[in-house]
């Protein structure tokens, strides 16, 4: 047995590969950001061929910085930025359209016709999901009705859609020479057109987006023993490797913090934030504005569901101090920042930029600042923007304590704003809960890492992988009931003055 696995981590900004001993510790990772396409409001866009470059590049440098060849990496693993829409013609390779991406809300009008067409109800009771900009199907289906001549290459059988693990996987094995078109279970919960209980593509949700099936890959499990194609020998991997674990970047990181059993649960910070909570292989459907998944499926084994809050905008309102209000030049220094001030002053920041996710799922909200007196800074801005980041958990986690009935008792915390320790430490004292932080906190690539090494034995249970699982740091709640609840009516009544902004047909 090769001594280490491989994960290609496919996000928003950027494309990582990571390796992997057997106890779960990074060995080497290259990492290349990608352009984000902002072409107008609302619209966020990918450059496929770049990503694709990018992943090359990653797997080549990745490699040399390790001393390993492909001959080392006993699998491959893959996780990826879910819902981000990819439309390729297969006889050629190339993107038909740039991705479109799942913060984009151009499909605010399907999504609005769906529901008004009586159609809501189908989609959220076989998909688990809301009629909403953020998933796959209404993209799929804005690009075959705007982009010239995509439906007439679709009508012949040559368009193929993934989200970018399909992308990915269908270059890595070959491409126009014998790419494999397949998809995993947790990435095909998230189009709307996926049957939760048969783990199939439904053919009714097929006939409300007018989407040919022939475009769909074909979904799999996410960790196959038998693999699901290997790299070419003249790849960029430099030669065949197994790939054999596929997981939506959320379920992957739900993975990589060994969240196994029934109850348990993660919340990673990334460019938004995701929330998700094991359900174990009851299909629990939401009263309360969360969705309902697939977290993961090992093999020939029962899925295992979850449910799960969404948010759009966390990270990226960071990112938007940084590259629009300019008031910081690096994400690191809002801590600096924030920390200058001891509250918000009385000001609250929801960065609706995309309209609200989970648990409202208002396409008509967009951001606001509300509060304001001269009195504020950029300082109360930095810490106001920390809040938001919290104040948005605190009602994804209430939401899931409705529909679950489970009382969060510590919150398992990983991405890359948890090196905020002011941010983390605001998030303990607005859920009263304590928030705990793994060694590891690359959680995501690790958990697609777990996939593809369970599946050839290289981990032989998931009870190996919980003992990979250790605690770097702990943060208490310090606020006071009084002031947990102060805080948390302010934010509420901010989040009202976001609604109602756009007006959708």
């Amino acid at each position: 047995m090769a001594d280490y696995v491989g994960a290609i981590d496919q996000g928003t900004t950027s494309t990582r590969f990571m390796i992997f001993d057997h106890s779960g510790n990074e060995v080497a990772r290259h990492q290349l950001e990608h352009e984000q396409i902002l072409p107008q409001s609302g619209w966020v866009e990918h450059n496929p061929a770049e990503i694709w470059e990018n992943t090359g590049k990653v797997l080549e440098e990745g490699m040399k910085k390790a001393g390993i060849s492909h001959s080392d990496l006993a699998a491959l693993g893959i996780t990826n930025q879910r819902e981000t829409t990819v439309v390729w013609d297969k006889t050629t390779g190339e993107p038909l359209y740039n991705a479109i991406v799942w913060q984009d809300t151009r499909t605010d009008k399907i999504a609005t016709a769906l529901e008004r067409d009586g159609h809501g109800d189908t989609i959220r009771h076989k998909a688990g999901l809301p009629p909403a900009t953020y998933f796959s199907g209404g993209k799929i289906k804005w690009i075959l009705d705007n982009v010239d001549g995509v439906r007439e290459v679709a009508d012949r059988g040559d368009a193929l859609f993934g989200n970018t693990d399909s992308f990915l996987v269908w270059h890595l094995t070959g491409g126009t020479d014998g790419g494999v078109h397949i998809t995993d279970v947790t990435n095909a919960s998230r189009t709307m057109l996926m049957d939760l209980e048969s783990l199939s593509w439904d053919d009714e949700l097929l006939e409300i987006f007018d989407i040919p099936r022939s475009m769909l890959p074909e979904i799999r499990s996410s960790s196959e023993p038998g693999g699901y194609g290997s790299t070419v020998a003249d790849g960029p991997a430099g030669g065949e490797v197994l790939i054999t674990g596929i997981l939506g970047d959320q379920q992957a990181a739900t993975v990589g913090q060994v969240c196994f059993a029934p109850g348990e649960a993660k919340n990673t910070y990334g460019t938004g934030n995701f929330m998700i909570l094991n359900t174990g292989t009851e299909i629990v459907r939401s009263e309360s504005g969360l969705l309902t998944t697939v977290c993961y499926r090992f093999g020939d084994e029962a899925p295992v569901y979850a449910l799960e809050g969404s948010i759009a905008v966390t990270g990226s309102a960071v990112q938007w101090l940084r590259d629009q209000l300019e008031i910081i030049s690096d994400a690191s220094e809002s801590e600096t920042l924030a920390s200058q001030v001891e509250d918000n002053g009385d000001m609250y920041f929801v960065p609706a930029f995309s309209g609200l996710f989970a648990p409202y799922w208002r396409s008509d909200a967009r951001g606001a600042i509300v509060g304001l007196s001269r009195f504020n800074t950029k300082s109360h801005l930095a810490r106001a923007t920390l809040e938001s980041i919290c104040y948005q958990s605190r009602d994804v986690g209430e939401a899931m304590e409705k529909d679950s009935g489970v009382h969060l008792e510590v919150l398992k915390v990983d991405g890359g704003v948890t090196a905020n320790d002011l941010c983390m430490q605001i998030q303990a004292d607005i859920l009263g809960v304590p928030v705990s932080r793994p060694v590891v906190a690359e959680t995501t690539a690790l958990g697609a890492a777990y996939a593809a090494g369970l599946a050839v034995g290289f981990w032989q249970n998931t009870d190996e992988m919980r003992e990979n699982w250790n605690e770097s740091k702990r943060w208490e709640p310090n606020w006071s009931e009084e002031k947990r609840a102060e805080g948390y009516a302010g934010w509420k009544k901010a989040v009202e003055r976001t609604l109602d902004w756009v007006d959708v047909d």
